[in-house]
Formats: C-alpha cells, structure tokens, sequence
C-alpha cells in the first residue's frame, strides 16, 4: 500500500513493487471518530488515544502477557525484533531476532515474528514471517519449538497472524508478504495463500486456499464463526466461514465487510473480537469498531494505516500497532473471554 503497509505501488503485474515501511505522518495525534451512539457503550465521551511507543520500523501482532504483573509484546517483522513494553519500564527488546537471522534480504523483506498470541499453558505462539514457520516460545528461557512449518510437506510461505480456540486450535494465515517478490519468488513452495488450521500432533489443515492475500484471523466468542481479512487491493473484505463440529469450515465463506469502497491508509488487516462480540478490525482509515451484525460504530485515526490490535491490561484496554507506533485506549467493556 503506498501509504500503508499492504497498498502497492501501480503495477500490471499484480503485487509486482513492494510496500512502504515506516510511512511519516509528523506529529498528528490519533483521534477517535464516533459513528453511532452505540459506541457509547464500548468506548467513553472523553477516551484519549495515547501513544506509548514511537520510532517503530512496522509495528504489528501485539499480544498482552498476564504473567509477571502483565505486559505488552509486539512485532516489527521488517527489523526482525520484538518488543516489550510495561506501564513501569516503558518499551525494551525482548527478542532479536524475533524470527529467523541470516536471510537474504533480496529474497525476504520481513524475517521477524508477525502476528502474537497465547497458548493455554502460558506461552507465546509466534506467526514466524521468516521462518515460515508456527513457532512456541517459553517466556522464561525464550527455548523455541517450531509447531508446524509445512502443509503436505511444502513450506509455508511467510506466516502472518494466528488466533487459537479454547481447545488449543490455532487457525492461522499465510500469504507471501514475507517473500520480497510475493507470489513471484522462487521460494513459495505452496499453490495457494492459504488459512489454516493446526493441532499439535497432527498435520496442518487447510480452511481456505482461495483467498488472494489472507492477513487477519479471528474466531467468534462462540468459535462457531471465523473472521479472515483480505488484504488484497483489488479485492479489500473480510470473511467470515461458519465452522463445524471438526472445526473447519461447513460451507463457503461469505463477505462480513466490504472494504471495496473504503477510504483512508490502510487495507483489511488484524483484528480482535470481544466477548460481547463487539469487533475491532483494521480497514482503510484506521481501526474500526463494528456491532456482531458488522454496522460500523466508531474509527479510530492515526493518520497512517494500522495493522493489528489486542485486548491487556485488565481486558478493558485496547493496544493498537499503528505503523511506526504503538497506541493505548481506554474501553468500557472487557474484552477478554471467559
């Protein structure tokens, strides 16, 4: 994206230039656009937006940590770092390189950690860009177990975000993104951009295969539905698949949002839904916040595109990785599941 991450530069080829990092936006301070007074309910009258970190090269896949009196870890795959940020101790790097070292930058553009989550014993599961790779990192000695890295034995192609259900499911996505020739590169083994989905033990299995450029992923607070971004220029939606009892889909996906029309930096990007269902999604413009049924309540701006979002704190903060920065907005509801 020219002044996003994902939007493009014009080429015939499709997806044929790379996107910008690191867009400037000088000194403009985020805003937060009320679209329904609904959004009373989720968001207060006076919420500030506040930014706690600047001078990121893409910051993305923020996850909060509860442990050791709680934290906040996020990506910059392009920098191959992750950082760590506290109320006490502000940001620090918590792991270099987040990814994978030593890659050919000609041939990958991003071979840091991307999308972050948590497993139900405590440790972090890593979207591994330049690995290629889900990876399971212990907090304490940063040991790190790679979970699954090929679908019918070809690698995967750079793996972007994740979410996991309450019986350690992780559906995750997987465009070329990584690749600095995206569907062009000799190092894409697999025919699709897919969405899938892995237990430990088994095999990876896939969701979908017929998306374009599939980026974020969520489930429902019922995991009866899940949501997956498009980031494609040409074709800006999210899904939405209805899941069966084995957990994958039981029929087609359908469109939840139509970003076509859209306006504003920024293409279908990570997401979080609360346990009221209340969706936060980035989108052309900003992040959005949407009723279950998808009406649009309230956008918040930053002036720059924003990739990816996660609930912390006591689950009524919502952290937003913003381009080059990290913000912190205060919430009404609790956006953690029981």
């Amino acid at each position: 994206m020219l002044l996003t991450r994902r939007t493009l530069l014009a080429s015939t080829a499709a997806l044929a230039a790379a996107p910008l990092f690191g867009q400037a936006r000088g000194e403009v301070a985020p805003t937060v656009r009320r679209l329904s007074p609904k959004l009373d309910r989720i968001l207060g009258q006076d919420a500030q937006v506040e930014v706690i970190c600047t001078g990121i090269k893409w910051a993305e896949g923020p996850v909060w940590v509860p442990q050791d009196g709680g934290y906040l870890l996020f990506s910059d795959p392009p920098a191959n770092i992750m950082r760590k940020w506290t109320r006490k101790d502000g940001i620090s790097i918590f792991l270099e390189p987040s990814g994978t070292g030593g890659l050919d930058p000609k041939l990958v553009r991003e071979a840091g950690s991307n999308g972050l989550g948590m497993d139900h014993h405590g440790r972090l599961l890593i979207a591994n860009s330049g690995g290629r790779s889900i990876d399971r990192l212990d907090l304490r000695t940063k040991a790190r177990t790679v979970l699954v890295g090929t679908w019918h034995g070809k690698r995967f192609n750079s793996c972007n975000d994740l979410t996991v259900s309450r019986s350690g499911a992780i559906y995750f996505t997987d465009p070329p993104y990584g690749f600095a020739q995206f569907n062009a590169s000799t190092l894409k083994e697999t025919p699709q951009n897919g969405v899938y989905r892995f237990v430990e033990g088994g095999e990876a299995q896939l969701v979908d295969g017929s998306l374009a450029y599939p980026n974020g992923i969520a489930l429902s607070p019922d995991e009866k539905r899940l949501f997956v971004s498009s980031s494609d220029p040409q074709d800006k939606k999210i899904m939405v698949y209805d899941l069966g009892t084995n957990g994958l889909p039981s029929g087609a996906g359908k469109v939840f949002l139509d970003a076509s029309a859209m306006k504003g930096p920024g293409n279908p990007d990570g997401m979080k839904i609360a346990a009221d269902g209340t969706m936060f999604c980035a989108a052309p413009g900003g992040m959005w916040i949407l009723a279950p049924d998808g009406e649009k309540l309230g956008l918040i701006e930053d002036g720059a595109a924003i990739a990816n979002c996660c609930f912390g704190e006591d689950g009524k903060t919502l952290f937003l990785t913003s381009n080059t920065r990290v913000l912190r907005v205060p919430l009404k509801i609790n956006g953690w599941r029981a």
